[in-house]
């Protein structure tokens, strides 16, 4: 970080009059599509592989056991990914990040669908799943910073639309190539997820401004001046200042801003504000992949045909419908994430999940008829549906607003890695716990670990709708247990 007199206020009369762009803004929208880009690709890595995996069964000899460690393993190293894009996104910028992930994306792709053994399929998912960690945490992080407060619900809610585009991309994909000759469908499954690559990585490279916090973090105000003059136009000075008084106070805070200080600030030393941040921001990222989401997203074609869906095309129509549901549902948060709060919609949708779950448990538990493959379907799509509304969207732009600014990249990257974590148990575990328990068994630990979300929310996390980011890291700042908050204003 630089010097603190590199950030005295006379920077902030500097530069260009703010134009008459209000918070509203394009600017903000464009600069968030782009990033998304980042989890479109991470969407299709992380669903091709559900439609995928018969092909390279059948063409590669590859057991259920090297199957089930392979995808699971994608998230094992996209924790290497997270961790890494922490400190990238601090050292190198929130918009280098972006560009490093897309070229990882393109290289993995490629070596995944080059693969001829065992061996180069989890070569190229070992680089594919360090480039989905980036994406993870990239995304988040330069939306939540680029982001006015009035809008941030809305376009942080972008990144998870985005991912669950991908995935439905990658499920149309699957069912478009399934006709193909085995050797050739799924090289072609996997090999498209090597083409979006290249326009992020021009578009980050082009197109994309670095965030004002993290240019003011690095004594660039100037800079950050401008940016923001498109972003909140006659506002952008007033937001400079916060910001500028944000990083100073960070400053005295964390040990000079080295890596060193913000890792030892979460892990070693926290303050209580930010040991209550991260137990909220962990327990988010953990009930969200304990509810079973990833054996959703990676087993889908499984869970069907146990319930007598014998047809391929069947199979892969079913979840692509899966997919179409995520999608079209993850849309609702945008829109309703600033009016309603974060609190409600993790509520409703946790609520929602474990109902789905133990109806879908219900119905894989009865006999295969036509009736028990529909409620499998139905109880699937409502299980995605509710997802979407909630712990998909509203997790990510939990955690990325709730982190004070000196810990934001750092932190994402820590909840990211966990996140990650409990992603490849489900994955590399799901096979071998239906096995063990049955397919019903299995939905209803899912059910009542989802459950235990439900009360996670209510007991534990406040309200952050409308407040900006300097706002909220007061909220956190406060002791004794956390408390919902009384309701925001607008700022």
């Amino acid at each position: 970080m630089k010097k603190e007199e590199d950030l005295e206020s006379p920077l902030l009369s500097k530069g260009e009059p703010a134009p008459a762009d209000s918070e509203g803004s394009a600017y903000p929208l464009v600069c968030a599509l782009l990033a998304s880009l980042t989890s479109i690709i991470f969407g299709y890595n992380r669903g091709v592989m559900s439609g995928a995996q018969k092909f390279v069964q059948e063409d590669l000899g590859v057991t259920d056991g090297q199957l089930e460690v392979l995808i699971g393993a994608t998230s094992v190293y996209s924790l290497v990914g997270s961790l890494a894009a922490g400190w990238t996104c601090d050292r190198a910028g929130r918009r280098r990040a972006v560009a490093l992930s897309a070229a990882m994306f393109l290289a993995g792709s490629a070596v995944t669908a080059a693969a001829n053994g065992y061996a180069a399929l989890m070569a190229g998912q070992l680089v594919a799943g360090v480039a989905c960690g980036f994406g993870l945490v990239v995304a988040p992080v330069y939306i939540a910073e680029i982001a006015p407060a009035s809008s941030r619900g809305f376009l942080s809610s972008i990144p998870e639309i985005a991912s669950n585009s991908g995935i439905l991309l990658s499920y149309i994909a699957d069912l478009a190539l399934a006709g193909l000759p085995t050797t050739l469908s799924w090289r072609l499954m996997i090999g498209i997820g090597a083409v979006p690559p290249l326009f992020l990585a021009a578009a980050a490279v082009l197109a994309m401004p670095e965030t004002p916090r993290w240019l003011v973090l690095h004594g660039r105000p100037d800079e950050a001046r401008r940016v923001l003059a498109r972003i909140a136009g006659d506002d952008a000075d007033r937001r400079l200042q916060e910001i500028v008084a944000s990083v100073r106070e960070a400053s005295s805070k964390s040990a000079g801003g080295s890596p060193a200080g913000v890792w030892s600030e979460i892990l070693v030393r926290p303050t209580p504000a930010v040991r209550r941040v991260m137990v909220a921001i962990l327990g988010l990222q953990v009930f969200q992949q304990a509810c079973g989401v990833a054996a959703m997203v990676l087993y889908a074609p499984r869970v069907f045909s146990h319930v007598g869906i014998t047809s391929d095309r069947a199979v892969l129509g079913a979840t692509v419908l899966l997919g179409a549901v995520k999608t079209v549902a993850i849309v609702v948060p945008l829109f309703l994430a600033d009016r309603l709060g974060r609190r409600p919609m993790l509520l409703a949708s946790a609520g929602g999940m474990a109902a789905s779950l133990l109806v879908l448990g219900l119905s894989v538990r009865a006999a295969a008829t036509w009736w028990a493959a529909a409620a499998c379907v139905a109880a699937a799509a409502a299980f995605m549906a509710a997802f979407s509304l909630g712990f998909g969207p509203v997790i990510w732009m939990y955690a990325s607003e709730i982190l004070p600014l000196r810990l934001r990249a750092q932190g994402t990257g820590i909840g990211t890695a966990l996140n990650r974590v409990m992603s490849a148990v489900v994955g590399m575990t799901f096979i071998s716990m239906y096995e063990a328990v049955g397919m019903a068994g299995t939905f209803y630990i899912f059910a009542a670990l989802t459950a235990g979300a439900w009360v996670f929310v209510y007991a534990c996390l406040p309200e952050t709708k409308g407040r900006s980011l300097e706002e909220i890291e007061e909220l956190f700042d406060t002791t004794g247990a956390i408390k919902p908050s009384p309701r925001a204003t607008l700022s």
